[in-house]
């Protein structure tokens, strides 16, 4: 079949000779291309949109073969979410805590735990049966015991493939979207759990965790002088080993015992000599748990960025760890084997993913625990320790060769070893009421497959029965010529043969001109069909309105074909109008025509052809029927409105306008050929005369342009000093010969000066406007001091010459004077200032307090980072004050910088950042009326401006110090006016940094290489660790108890990728 636009163009080839009130049934049909012929399957690779007809590649080959039955349903197979035999259960992954998960699959699998657990009661009564059962179904465990009881519980016996761990981590309090330190949580809850488990009467429960996990060492200290030899004796729940330079884990081992040298400065004072001595200080491991936790301490911290970066070093470890090279008592046995691997992928500590290789310890095999998957490893799959990272490394780095029983991996943080026994494994029976309990889950589980597999098959009988509706109403689809047909909408048609989406009743409504009817826009958007299907159609889905052989448009048809045929005309016209006015024209017969309309005549004939063909179309030619709101269409329309043929010589009230240079006379024939394509344009015979309103306006503007240039001229000479900004009094100096001065606002001069330069362009200022410096009460709201410094900026003083010209000039509604005096009673040298009227304290006060109150909570103010060189600010020399200049072209661009341009000397870190003014409440007309403080500031070289608010920290502020002068927190010295600033958690606003304030920056060592701050691009938000939650130092009466470790800041990542 021909393309779309072909089809389109063969449609409406007969409009060329027929003219629109020749217009016949067979061109209507021609249009709808009522008469194309059918496409057959096979001929078309996909559906043909500019044929109705054509009713293949809509869907049906999904119905028309032989279905399988799992294509009725978009319901997973239930039984793939059943446990396999002999395989273990998975834990979900809520959002981001594949850390939690890890570690709880290596603690289930460590049996002597798992059964302590189980042997702890429950610490609150719970009505039981006469076998001890629970008999509440909906028991929910509420300590920390009772939630680990039940899922390890579900891990040994469910029926599921993975079981929820969210009622666990609720209990703890930890924030599922947040990734945190893996190493830290595990320190935090042993040590929650042992002092849980303290109190229980049973000593196998009560010392389990101190049993399985806790180990000795010493601080030895020896001074070199007498000997002598000091311990300070520690328990360890894990050794923290440094990875950094080493290739194999008895290095590190080695590292974490040798011996340190107590010279110089940190020599040891030592008892027996009483004097500081030199010495040496080592560890020394006096015994090692069951369970031996080694952390890999690959998150470290990288001073340069003020983040943690990761070490994606390979280590060499053995299957097998014999410890007694490293005892102090090398008689006990410390032979020790691989029984666990947590690893963590990425390259960055910001992002990644926790996976677990666990050693099952009754059959010897090891797993791979990835939340819900679990995965044996065996064969070429047990590289014990090797996993892929998420992201490829920029550095590809060789994995090196290893022997039997020797592993090597860049990813783990966590080695754990189990002490080598001859005992059997034990065997763990699960307590009747946690039995109990998971056979509760798993009946509800059944039920839920049971569910599943019902609504499985309930979907596959309504698949058969679609199926055979299709099979049967397709091959009767097709209207045969000279049948009763209707045309329905293909979006519906593919709905209908969509096996995943229920049809919807039939909406035709997008298909509909603003008849009623079928659009001949819209054929590519329906398919005919027969009459008996869509009977079927509309009985069984309902909808509407039906598009029969009456929905055929006749009026659409007939305006097409005139809009193609004076398209088809205008080029012959444009040549016919062009050479007509050429020609001489009667005075008395022509008509007046715009010279812009014109020029662009045919231009605007054609989008005039091309609107009235989308003026029928309800979706302007829209093919996917997206219809274009009320409103949509309204702005367009007014946008059209905006310009049209002949309305460029229309005045405001829609008369001939007066400027005879924006029109010109056409003949009487070329402005019919116009008004053909133009009908509703305005019509202007030569004869007609021009506005008389606009002649009037005309005349009224002149004089008011002659008495504003008037005025001007007059205030001008009246007050010569004012205007030039020429011998002006000052309050810090006060002239001599004046006992008084008057004050009116800076902005009334300034729009009084604006007058009188451009009186034509500016409106004259009638009012002098000093209601904006009194209070609501009729104080004033400056006091003299302040007029003479920080506010002088906002008044003008006025001599007194001056005032009483001003005062017939001006309506002066308050005035407002300074006055000196001399009292007798103080003595002759004394002077008194006085204002009238006087000051208003409370509100002067209130002005104060809200301006300081700005000052500290602001929000998006610019403040200015000045880097400083060996303590000598390197500055730029300013560039000179602008002064008030009387030339217009100075003044002009003054006035456009004011209205909102940017400033030259002003220069933003990011895009248009706005200012941030300190207004008071009852100032608020004050501030509007324009009356500004200037707040200008001078950039000096080696500075930049920064966007900030009241509530940031200095550490946010330094973060974005280290983005724009590339220095790194911990390099930067700031200070404010002499104050040093060092609190880092302290907000900006609590240390005085003010908008437009300066904080000088003193960089302890320039930064060359910056690359290692891509780590920091992916941290959003600080790290809070685990603030907040179950985990962190707890209140008095808290059971858990707060035990620091060594290195906290050296661990494990604090936020990763959600979803891992």
């Amino acid at each position: 079949m021909a393309p779309r636009l072909q089809l389109e163009k063969a449609a409406w080839s007969w409009a060329e000779t027929v003219p629109p009130e020749e217009v016949a049934q067979e061109h209507i049909e021609a249009a709808y291309r009522v008469g194309l012929e059918p496409c057959q399957r096979g001929a078309c690779r996909r559906n043909c949109r500019g044929n109705p007809n054509c009713l293949v590649g809509i869907g049906e080959h999904v119905w028309l073969g032989e279905i399988d039955e799992n294509t009725f349903h978009n319901i997973d197979d239930p039984n793939f979410e059943r446990r396999k035999k002999n395989a273990f259960v998975g834990l979900t992954n809520l959002g981001a805590t594949c850390y939690v998960n890890t570690f709880l699959q290596m603690w289930f699998l460590n049996l002597e735990l798992r059964q302590a657990l189980y042997l702890c009661p429950i610490t609150r009564p719970v009505p039981v049966t006469a076998e001890g059962i629970p008999a509440n179904k909906d028991y929910e465990p509420r300590t920390i015991c009772e939630h680990l009881q039940y899922l390890f519980a579900l891990l040994q016996n469910s029926r599921r493939r993975y079981i929820d761990p969210s009622g666990f981590v609720k209990a703890l309090g930890l924030d599922t979207g947040q990734q945190q330190d893996a190493q830290e949580f595990s320190k935090l809850f042993m040590s929650l759990l042992e002092d849980t488990l303290s109190s229980q009467k049973n000593p196998d429960v009560r010392n389990i965790v101190q049993k399985q996990f806790c180990g000795e060492y010493a601080y030895v200290t020896v001074c070199n002088q007498c000997g002598r030899e000091s311990k300070l004796i520690s328990k360890f729940y894990e050794l923290e080993l440094n990875i950094q330079g080493h290739k194999q884990l008895s290095d590190c081992i080695t590292e974490f015992l040798k011996e340190e040298k107590l010279e110089g400065d940190n020599r040891y004072f030592c008892e027996t000599c009483q004097s500081k001595q030199n010495a040496t200080r080592r560890i020394r491991l006096l015994s090692l748990p069951g369970t031996l936790n080694l952390q890999l301490m690959r998150f470290v911290f990288d001073r340069q960025t003020g983040h943690k970066k990761k070490l994606n070093t390979y280590i060499e470890f053995s299957e097998l760890l014999d410890m007694v090279p490293f005892m102090e008592d090398k008689a006990g046995a410390s032979e020790y084997e691989l029984s666990a691997i947590l690893i963590h992928r990425g390259v960055s500590a910001y992002s990644g993913h926790y996976i677990a290789h666990v050693k099952d310890p009754q059959t010897g095999e090891w797993y791979r625990f990835n939340d819900e998957d679990i995965e044996k490893m065996e064969g070429k799959k047990l590289q014990l320790g090797a996993e892929e990272d998420l992201e490829p490394s920029k550095a590809q780095i060789r994995k090196p060769k290893c022997g039997k029983g020797v592993y090597r991996s860049r990813n783990a943080y966590m080695l754990v070893y189990r002490l080598q026994t001859r005992e059997k494994s034990l065997t763990v029976e699960i307590p009747a009421f946690l039995q109990e309990l998971v056979e509760q889950d798993n009946s509800r589980f059944e039920e839920w497959c049971a569910e599943m597999a019902e609504m499985r098959k309930q979907s596959v009988a309504r698949g058969k029965v679609k199926h055979e509706e299709v099979k049967e109403l397709y091959q009767r689809l097709p209207a045969k010529a000279g049948c009763p047909y209707d045309f329905v909408s293909l979006e519906w048609l593919q709905q209908w043969l969509d096996e995943a989406t229920p049809p919807k009743p039939i909406d035709n409504t997008a298909c509909l001109c603003s008849h009623g009817k079928l659009h001949p826009d819209k054929v590519p958007t329906v398919k005919r069909v027969s009459e008996y299907v869509a009977d079927y159609f509309y009985q069984r889905y309902g909808g509407g309105p039906r598009l029969t052989v009456k929905a055929l448009c006749r009026e659409c048809v007939v305006e097409r074909c005139r809009v193609l045929r004076l398209k088809n005309q205008l080029n012959e016209d444009y040549k016919a109008v062009a050479n007509l006015l050429k020609g001489p024209v009667k005075c008395d017969e022509g008509f007046w025509v715009g010279k812009s309309s014109l020029r662009s005549w045919r231009q605007l004939a054609l989008e005039q052809l091309d609107d009235a063909e989308e003026d029928l179309d309800p979706s302007n030619g829209n093919m996917n029927g997206d219809v274009k709101s009320k409103d949509e269409t309204v702005t367009e329309k007014q946008e059209e409105e905006d310009w049209k043929f002949n309305e460029d010589i229309v005045c405001s009230h829609g008369n001939l306008c007066i400027s005879e240079n924006e029109r010109r006379v056409v003949s009487q024939e070329a402005w019919q050929k116009l008004h053909c394509y133009f009908r509703s344009a305005p019509e202007f015979p030569t004869s007609q005369d021009s506005c008389a309103q606009c002649k009037v306006l005309e005349r009224e503007g002149e004089e008011n342009e002659a008495l504003h240039k008037m005025m001007a001229g007059e205030q001008k000479l009246s007050l010569p000093n004012l205007f030039q900004d020429k011998s002006r009094p000052c309050l810090s100096s006060w002239p001599e010969e004046a006992d008084e001065l008057y004050v009116v606002s800076k902005f009334f001069v300034e729009e009084w000066r604006k007058f009188v330069r451009r009186p034509t362009q500016c409106s004259p200022v009638s009012s002098v406007g000093n209601r904006d410096l009194l209070c609501p009460h009729g104080g004033l709201m400056f006091t003299f001091a302040s007029m003479a410094k920080e506010d002088s900026k906002l008044i003008a003083l006025i001599w007194p010459s001056e005032w009483g010209k001003i005062q017939k000039l001006f309506v002066v509604d308050h005035t407002i004077r300074v006055v000196r005096r001399r009292p007798a009673e103080v003595g002759p040298d004394s002077l008194l200032y006085v204002t009238e009227p006087e000051l208003c304290s409370e509100c002067r006060e209130g002005l104060l307090c809200q301006q300081q109150r700005d000052l500290r909570e602001y929000a998006q103010a610019t403040i200015y980072v000045r880097k400083v060189v060996d303590n000598t600010k390197v500055m730029k020399d300013s560039a000179p004050e602008l002064n008030v200049s009387s030339s217009e072209a100075e003044e002009e661009r003054e006035e456009a910088r004011l209205e909102g341009d940017p400033d030259p000397d002003f220069n933003q870190a990011s895009s248009n950042p706005k200012r941030q003014k300190v207004s008071h409440t009852n100032y608020a007309a004050y501030q509007k009326q324009g009356i500004r403080r200037s707040t200008r500031h001078r950039k000096v070289r080696g500075e930049k401006a920064l966007l900030v608010s009241a509530n940031q920290t200095l550490k946010d502020l330094k973060i974005q110090i280290m983005h724009a002068f590339s220095v790194a927190p911990f390099d930067q010295n700031l200070s404010i006016e002499g104050m040093t600033l060092t609190e880092d958690s302290a907000t900006l606003g609590s240390l005085g940094v003010t908008p437009e304030s300066v904080v000088l920056l003193k960089a302890d060592e320039p930064v060359v290489d910056y690359a290692a701050i891509d780590d920091v691009m992916q941290v959003c938000m600080p790290e809070e660790g685990f603030k907040g939650k179950r985990l962190p130092p707890p209140p008095s009466d808290s059971p858990f108890k707060w035990r620091s470790h060594l290195q906290a800041v050296s661990s494990s990542p604090g936020t990763g990728l959600l979803g891992h």
